[in-house]
């Protein structure tokens, strides 16, 4: 009776693709989603492939990249920070006000944004980790106080940033060819890929979120974790708010208003599990670039700007839809 080698090359080419799909059905299906809306958005517009188009879309989808990226160590864990638009406005508007009116070097500034932006995440983080309040109230919380505070520095106004200033580099500089926020997104996305992959901290969210009690037994110092997640979002929302700022030239406390539901629907879209304990920064990326492109192709369609925010969220409800129900039916069959 013969068998079959399972070591042979020809099995294992025919069965790495369905390995693959299987254990990425989630990410793939996402990029089958990304692939479907550039095809559609081509044959309805000429310049939607074009090299400045293109650019732009990555130019401006930056700072949703950036925070996409924290956010789904965030969510891995079974948490959400809510934060993250509020922390973008009171960064920006901060950043703004101390290069105008306090004359402070754009190094200082850049630094100081941070430092804020991890004191925010890191209150948050204390008050989920550690007093065991739930993470939805505490960030809808700090959601409220700090655009309150933004608005009240900035008395509701824009607060511009001085034309000579260093610090708009990171917004409007190009290297190579290539938009500086872009080079500041890809290089997040890096680092935040091999953090949740290839390094202890990363199994740790993931162990966090998958049996948060499982991973306290088993060793690890999980509110220290939890708190450091929640400062990296904190983190993330500065530096997307500083680089707005400096694209835009100006500080406002409007900024960055629902921004973390698209962050959210980034991360959702791109397949990491609301429930925790699995998350792709991959997947994010391919939610993130899905979302931009989608209000991308609607604005290069003339579709009126009433409609385009009704679609966008159509079109990503469905693409949930048939990421959980259709092609990826063994997520859908376990929740059953």
């Amino acid at each position: 009776m013969s068998t079959i080698n399972m070591s042979s090359p020809r099995v294992l080419q025919h069965s790495l693709p369905k390995r693959i799909l299987h254990n990425h059905s989630g990410v793939v299906s996402i990029a089958l989603f990304f692939v479907f809306c550039c095809l559609v958005f081509s044959l309805i517009t000429s310049y939607f492939l074009t090299g400045n188009n293109w650019l732009n879309i990555i130019r401006q989808t930056a700072p949703l990249l950036i925070v996409a990226s924290a956010m789904t160590f965030v969510i891995t864990t079974g948490g959400i920070d809510l934060s993250v638009g509020s922390t973008l406005a009171l960064v920006g508007a901060l950043s703004a006000i101390a290069l105008n009116h306090w004359g402070l070097p754009w190094p200082v500034v850049f630094i100081g944004g941070l430092a804020v932006g991890a004191l925010i995440g890191l209150i948050n983080g204390f008050f989920i980790a550690r007093e065991g309040i739930p993470a939805f109230i505490v960030t809808l919380a700090t959601l409220a106080v700090v655009r309150g505070v933004a608005l009240l520095i900035t008395q509701g106004y824009s607060i511009p940033v001085p034309a000579g200033s260093g610090f708009t580099f990171m917004g409007r500089a190009w290297v190579v060819g290539i938009p500086m926020p872009a080079l500041i997104g890809i290089a997040v996305l890096i680092i935040a890929h091999f953090a949740l992959n290839h390094m202890r901290f990363g199994r740790y969210v993931t162990a966090i979120g998958a049996n948060n009690e499982g991973a306290r037994r088993s060793g690890i110092k999980t509110q220290s974790v939890t708190m450091r997640v929640y400062m990296l979002s904190g983190m993330a929302a500065a530096l997307a708010g500083m680089i707005i700022t400096a694209r835009l030239g100006s500080g406002s406390s409007n900024q960055g208003e629902g921004f973390e539901l698209q962050v959210i629907a980034a991360v959702v879209l791109g397949s990491t599990s609301l429930f925790g304990g699995f998350g792709t920064i991959i997947g994010t990326l391919l939610g993130a670039l899905s979302i931009a492109v989608i209000q991308n192709g609607l604005i290069l369609s003339h579709i009126s700007p009433f409609y385009t925010q009704i679609a966008t969220g159509c079109i990503i409800l469905l693409a949930i839809w048939l990421n959980t129900r259709i092609l990826n039916p063994t997520r859908s069959a376990a929740k059953g």
